[in-house]
């Protein structure tokens, strides 16, 4: 049976907006890469750096939030995730708020490569051709 990885990438952004790193840790592969080389904040290899990784970007806000704008599933065990991250960073005065595109792969219910981008038209064209890559 093939799972929802709609369901599954739902379920892994809500429990990551209440902190809760164990089951969302759950549903990254052992070997996962996230990469946020776009950004400028490197690749992460593996479940143990992207959890730190993870905890250390949270404990960096007061308070945020999660809004989903998009989650498709393109077939192929690929996913196009939109969304809006806004909160208060540690210190400040200030909302601030960032718009981001993901764009994941799933085997076995598991993300194995998960990437952000800024850019969401790129994004987009990014999954559509990893989705037609993995055919």
């Amino acid at each position: 049976m093939t799972p929802d990885l709609v369901r599954l990438a739902r379920q892994a952004y809500e429990t990551i907006s209440r902190g809760d790193f164990d089951a969302l840790m759950s549903v990254f592969a052992a070997e996962a890469v996230y990469d946020l080389s776009e950004a400028g904040l490197g690749t992460y290899e593996g479940v143990q750096a992207i959890r730190r990784f993870l905890e250390d970007w949270d404990a960096s806000w007061d308070e945020r939030q999660f809004e989903e704008e998009e989650l498709v599933d393109l077939g192929h065990g690929v996913l196009l995730h939109v969304y809006r991250e806004s909160g208060r960073l540690v210190g400040g005065d200030r909302r601030v708020e960032q718009r981001l595109a993901a764009v994941a792969t799933w085997a076995n219910g598991k993300i194995e490569w998960l990437k952000d981008y800024r850019d969401i038209g790129q994004a987009r064209a990014a999954a559509e051709r990893l989705a037609q890559e993995r055919e």
